[in-house]
């Protein structure tokens, strides 16, 4: 397969992120140092250079070796350029989406693809007006805690799972930037629950019946810093997702509840949780816990012997199976693996997260 030939719009976190990705250390001279595989870069995209609307940061760029165009149309008219990476802020991804595929480049747009899903529509009609590939960067999809907890649930080991809770906490607050401002799409469900939300479509293949999502707004008044959502599923379970940033004792990263079995992780380490599964075994009569103001049996610690404790899976997976994928769906060679209608489903249950705050009650989803 011949390499395709990306332009990143945006030279920001993401967007030096991207490059890094692409290029490798040798030719992305900028002090971080990417994962092994990548040190040589990409083996299927090649990084034909940046373009930022800050003059000083195409200045860095071409300082670190890679070529920046001094303009969004000579990229455009740049016939050598088959993907364009826009890693710039949400409320510009629909503009420069629709204007690259209108001049025949395809486009991986940052998440979240846009602000809302009659904008996004107008992006994929564009795709399909002009015949290019339009997706998104869910990246998150190839976090090892992610497939980890996955694994755990299509495993059946702990019986009918019926709680499921993934969150992320910080205590930084909202980035000093573009992020905190509604116009340009702040918030940490735009930032975080996208990713979250992605995750969870991909692991439950369920319809959802309802969503209860409430905001935070501890440090900002216009964007939400954080939120809580119930999801709840057609079968009945229940699946959390929660975004934080006022957290000065993070709860688990993971946390999910089977008849016969729990499994948590507390951080993204995969060493750091447990699997523990219940054995069918007479425990005798149990001891009760002698509390302070009490005691209880109900509550009272299992006999060892009944329990089997087992480590979360360890897995090493590659991010950058998202570009490979790009080029081989551009090629025909496979299916696109991040597809419109499921981007098109995140953001309408961001939609509907936002609509249940705003009533201050359940709304009904996909019923």
């Amino acid at each position: 397969m011949a390499k395709k030939n990306v332009v990143v719009i945006g030279y920001g976190g993401m967007g030096g992120w991207h490059t890094r990705m692409i290029g490798g250390s040798k030719l992305v001279n900028d002090g971080y140092k990417p994962p092994e595989n990548m040190e040589n870069g990409s083996d299927c995209v090649n990084l034909k250079g940046i373009y930022d609307i800050k003059e000083e940061r195409c200045k860095l760029a071409e300082e670190r070796g890679i070529h920046a165009y001094h303009s969004f149309e000579e990229v455009l008219a740049d016939p050598e350029v088959d993907i364009l990476t826009l890693a710039v802020p949400n409320d510009c991804h629909k503009d420069l989406a629709i204007r690259a595929m209108a001049a025949g480049k395809h486009v991986i747009s940052e998440k979240p693809v846009t602000l809302s899903s009659a904008d996004l529509q107008e992006m994929i009609d564009a795709s399909e007006k002009y015949g290019r590939l339009f997706t998104v960067h869910q990246n998150r999809r190839w976090d090892a805690d992610f497939l980890a907890f996955k694994q755990i649930y299509e495993s059946g080991k702990m019986g009918y799972v019926f709680n499921i809770e993934s969150r992320v906490h910080g205590s930084r607050g909202i980035p000093g930037d573009w992020r905190q401002r509604k116009a340009y799409g702040g918030g940490m469900m735009l930032d975080w629950g996208v990713h979250l939300i992605d995750q969870m479509f991909m692991m439950i293949p369920e319809k959802v019946a309802s969503v209860y999502a409430r905001m935070d707004h501890i440090t900002n008044d216009e964007v939400d810093d954080g939120f809580k959502m119930d999801v709840i599923f057609e079968s009945g379970l229940v699946y959390r997702i929660e975004v934080g940033t006022t957290n000065f004792i993070n709860l688990p990263r993971w946390y999910m509840q089977g008849a016969v079995g729990t499994a948590v992780l507390n951080s993204w380490d995969l060493n750091d949780g447990e699997i523990v599964l219940y054995r069918d075994e007479d425990e005798g009569e149990v001891k009760p816990v002698v509390t302070a103001a009490g005691l209880t049996k109900t509550m009272a610690p299992r006999k060892p012997s009944t329990l089997e404790h087992l480590p979360i899976p360890q897995l090493n997976p590659d991010v950058h199976d998202f570009y490979r994928n790009v080029c081989k769906a551009i090629d025909g060679e496979e299916p696109q693996i991040v597809t419109h209608p499921q981007m098109m489903r995140v953001m309408k249950l961001m939609e509907a997260a936002f609509e249940s705050d705003r009533l201050g009650r359940p709304v009904p989803f996909e019923v």
